[in-house]
């Protein structure tokens, strides 16, 4: 019995989606991101720095960072070893520093200091990957260029039985055939949200998740009857 239900679920799966899609929408109504910023400058300096690092740490950080260097004019003449000073806190400084000098520098020089608005030109500045891009495009200016999966999204994904890539990038193209593109963007927020608030990576809360029925669980004990 057990294989044949989760044979019909998987077969289901597009539909299963979109119940999760759903939920999420109904649990997390509001799919903000966790960054503080007031402009996409900021969101792109704050995503360079959250690499290997909570968002609360980057958030104690940024204000101060902005403060001294609220422009990327200002940033890209930043000296080395003061901007390692105020990073410092969020890990992997130095090369977090060279980054963010190396991506003001480069929208300075090359897009006249703004920020430019197409996946292939992020992806060439210091410090920017596919996930910052997408980060930066879907929330600073509503472009759904792809879905940001960070560890909350690749392991939720995993569990709900929605992909099982071993990268982030194929993780990514399993939920962009899945989920459809108007999602993008919230899809990934509200994700990230439940895995904070709901589905951890050591102890999920499954008796209180609003997903569990949709969930196939994958890599947890089954629950008790």
């Amino acid at each position: 019995m057990a294989k044949k239900r989760l044979k019909k679920v998987v077969d289901e799966k597009p539909r299963r989606v979109q119940r999760l899609i759903e939920s999420l929408r109904t649990t997390y109504p509001v799919a903000l991101c966790a960054l503080n910023h007031e402009s996409p400058f900021q969101l792109l300096a704050a995503t360079i720095l959250s690499a290997q690092c909570t968002d609360e740490r980057v958030n104690q950080v940024t204000p101060q960072l902005f403060s001294r260097y609220p422009t990327p004019q200002k940033l890209a003449k930043a000296v080395p070893e003061e901007l390692e000073q105020v990073v410092q806190s969020t890990g992997f400084f130095r090369n977090k520093a060279k980054n963010l000098i190396g991506m003001a520098q480069a929208v300075v020089e090359q897009h006249q200091g703004e920020l430019p608005r197409t996946l292939e030109e992020l992806v060439q500045l210091p410090g920017v990957g596919r996930k910052t891009a997408n980060v930066l495009l879907g929330t600073a200016f509503g472009i759904p260029s792809g879905v940001v999966v960070d560890t909350h999204v690749s392991r939720i994904s995993q569990r709900l039985g929605i992909s099982n890539g071993k990268s982030a990038e194929q993780i990514e193209r399993d939920l962009m055939q899945l989920v459809p593109q108007d999602e993008w963007i919230n899809f990934s927020h509200r994700l990230i949200h439940h895995g904070r608030q709901v589905c951890n990576a050591r102890r999920p809360k499954c008796a209180e998740c609003s997903l569990r029925t949709d969930c196939l669980r994958v890599g947890l004990p089954p629950l008790p009857d």
